[in-house]
């Protein structure tokens, strides 16, 4: 055998994994292969693989006799729609996926690459977790991952989509990135497996119930996205791309855009003449944004608050909006870190914000106060106060008491804040203010309902309106609905080159 057919013969053999059986029962279980993935995400033809013939060290328990070229992780760049994106794929036909010295050093150097030439870096796990055989070794690899995962944080987008199962260490990679993305009943994650579970607790639970893509999408909040199969997990993975800068020095992206008549008539009728009548933020959104273009972050998770990617006018922004079509779009623990989580990595990556702000207050209850609903709220306004991108409010409803500081004010930095003739700003809503400025009055009167009917109305003419603010310059303008897409295309395009610099520090230190 000659040189030439020498290479070839190994490349074909690095190709196979953990061989065609193996590869068989890999998609008898519905599952794609750790190569076919790459191939779905880069564009065709665009992918160098890195390290595809490193094989494991380990010389115990019989390993020297099972050896596979790659060593259970296909890693490499390429393009995703012709922008250069790093990835790594760990292939579950050798050794389950499972993490070695090598495998955790082929990710390594990816991820370093990625660093370098300040390109997002994809990872596309399905592991059984540290591979056993090696100890102690296996754990350092996981750990020289995790340090690479913090180096990169902020610096270049690192997203994870779970293919299938992620357990033990191996999960604080994922959760160290800025998004994770599941498949629907193929994939799962958690700390402690379902045996370990009944042994120390002896609950009866699957891995499903556990750690499913349901479960963490809805309930923990751990995964950003639930997607039905891997395909459409891949092309999640694309999309999330598309609105992101390839590193922090850069800014967001944009596309060609033809401006026309920007008025949008049908936002003068979403909001209810009934103060306390829901109504649906994504109504809103959909009538500011680019057509179609919005792509909802965290959808089925702490629903009273709406985060998401969109296109105004070609330009990349992310968008945070309070849901009164849930809990009233109040503000308690899991949507204040979801939303402060969310204006964080659009902070980092130059990705102007938009809020929407329709918010009654923070969630009262002992469930709230006992599980420090003062400290995670406490993030949101942290978040918003430390974030230099252009951030554009607009008020369509309530803006009440400490929320209304919160939601993006004037007073944490805002550049512009807009209020619609509907907005409400105010310390709380009018019954409530009038049951305490006017209780001597309403409890001397003799028809006290009539009365409490009478100040409250006094109060809400007094406060339930944007114009109190706006003589003070909190609002920096009272507009249509209609106004409001042309009104944010201005305002942003006016912001695009802000320079704001913060005091000299090291980091700060945000409420965990």
């Amino acid at each position: 055998m000659n040189k030439r057919e020498q290479l070839n013969q190994l490349r074909e053999e690095a190709s196979l994994g953990g061989g065609k059986e193996r590869i068989e029962s890999q998609h008898k279980k519905g599952k794609l292969t750790a190569r076919e993935r790459i191939n779905l995400l880069l564009d065709q033809g665009s992918f160098e693989e890195v390290g595809a013939f490193v094989k494991h060290r380990s010389r115990d328990f019989g390993m020297e006799k099972q050896q596979f070229l790659g060593d259970g992780v296909v890693t490499g760049y390429g393009t995703v729609n012709g922008r250069l994106t790093y990835v790594f794929s760990q292939d579950f036909t050798v050794f389950g996926g499972s993490l070695s010295e090598t495998h955790a050093e082929k990710i390594v150097k990816i991820m370093e690459m990625a660093l370098k030439n300040g390109a997002p870096v994809i990872g596309l796990n399905d592991s059984g977790g540290a591979r056993i055989q090696e100890g102690v070794v296996s754990l350092g690899g996981y750990a020289d991952i995790f340090y690479r995962n913090v180096q990169s944080s902020g610096v270049i987008p690192q997203l994870s989509a779970i293919m299938g199962p992620c357990a033990g260490g191996a999960v604080y990679s994922p959760a160290m990135t800025d998004f994770i993305l599941m498949v629907e009943k193929s994939s799962y994650m958690f700390v402690t497996g379902p045996n370990v579970v009944k042994t120390v607790t002896h609950e009866e639970v699957s891995s499903e119930e556990l750690g499913g893509a349901s479960v963490h999408s809805s309930k923990s909040g751990v995964s950003h996205f639930s997607c039905e199969n891997e395909v459409e997990a891949i092309n999640q993975v694309k999309a999330l791309l598309s609105y992101m800068p390839q590193n922090c020095e850069e800014k967001a992206p944009r596309i060609a855009y033809e401006g026309g008549d920007e008025s949008r008539p049908a936002l003068n009728d979403i909001i209810p003449d009934n103060p306390n009548q829901p109504y649906d933020i994504r109504q809103v959104i959909d009538g500011i944004v680019d057509g179609d273009s919005f792509l909802e972050v965290h959808k089925n998770f702490a629903e009273n608050i709406v985060v998401g990617f969109a296109r105004l006018a070609g330009r990349s922004i992310g968008i945070v909006a309070n849901q009164p079509a849930f809990l009233a779009g109040v503000l308690d623990i899991h949507s204040s870190t979801k939303a402060a989580r969310f204006v964080r990595f659009c902070d980092c990556f130059n990705i102007p914000l938009l809020v929407l702000e329709d918010v009654p207050g923070f969630l009262p209850g002992t469930d709230q106060e006992w599980n420090a609903i003062i400290t995670n709220g406490a993030k949101l306004l942290y978040a918003f106060s430390e974030a230099t991108v252009p951030r554009i409010t607009v008020i369509t409803r309530k803006a009440y008491g400490g929320a209304y500081d919160v939601m993006n004010s004037k007073h944490i930095g805002a550049d512009l804040n807009f209020a619609w003739p509907t907005a409400e700003i105010a310390v709380m809503g009018a019954k409530g203010a009038a049951e305490i400025i006017f209780k001597r009055e309403i409890q001397a009167a003799s028809n006290q309902e009539e009365a409490l009917k009478e100040k409250e109305a006094e109060y809400g003419e007094l406060f339930a309106n944007p114009y109190r603010a706006a003589e003070r310059g909190f609002v920096d303008e009272v507009i249509h609905p209609e106004e409001t897409r042309h009104k944010l295309i201005r305002g942003f395009a006016m912001l695009e080159n802000k320079v704001a610099n913060m005091p000299r520090k090291k980091h700060g230190n945000i409420p965990l």
